[in-house]
Parts: structure tokens; C-alpha cells; sequence
């Protein structure tokens, strides 16, 4: 599996499970038996959309791009910035 599809695997499957909308793509990484791919999504709409909560999640794919874990690693408001790495 190709560097990009593993993203687009990633965004189409935790959508698929979360329902949740995708924000953006923070990183993502190869390993050894598969990909590792951080995803920020959106948690809850706001009005206005600086008050959006969004989600962190870490998702893991195997190397046929099957979802083997997700988790949810921080929340913040969208409007805060992220500067933690």
C-alpha cells in the first residue's frame, strides 16, 4: 500500500466508524507491518466554527489497509492552538 492510500484508508474508515467530519491530516508514518496515520476530526460544530471541538485520533492500518486500532489522543477547541508535539 502506497503512502497516500494509506491516508485516504485511514480518513474513509474512521469516518465509516466515527461518523465524525475530517479536519486534517497531521502525520502519518510507515512501519514495519503496517502505517500509523494521526487524523484531526471534528468532535462537535460550533457557532462560530472557532469554537469547534476538534478530536485528535491515532489510527493503525495493517499493510492491506485494514483498521487494526484507533484512539482518541487530545480534544481541543478549534481557535486554540496546537503547539504540543
Amino acid at each position: 500500500m502506497r503512502f497516500d492510500e494509506a491516508i485516504q484508508q485511514a480518513k474513509l474508515v474512521l469516518h465509516g466508524l466515527t461518523g465524525l467530519d475530517i479536519s486534517s491530516i497531521v502525520g502519518a508514518e510507515k512501519e514495519d507491518d503496517g502505517w500509523l496515520v494521526r487524523i484531526e476530526v471534528v468532535e462537535k460544530h460550533s457557532i462560530p466554527d472557532s469554537m469547534d471541538i476538534l478530536a485528535l485520533y491515532e489510527t493503525r492500518l495493517d499493510s492491506e489497509g485494514n483498521m487494526q486500532e484507533f484512539k482518541r489522543l487530545r480534544m481541543r477547541k478549534r481557535i486554540d492552538t496546537d503547539i504540543e508535539e
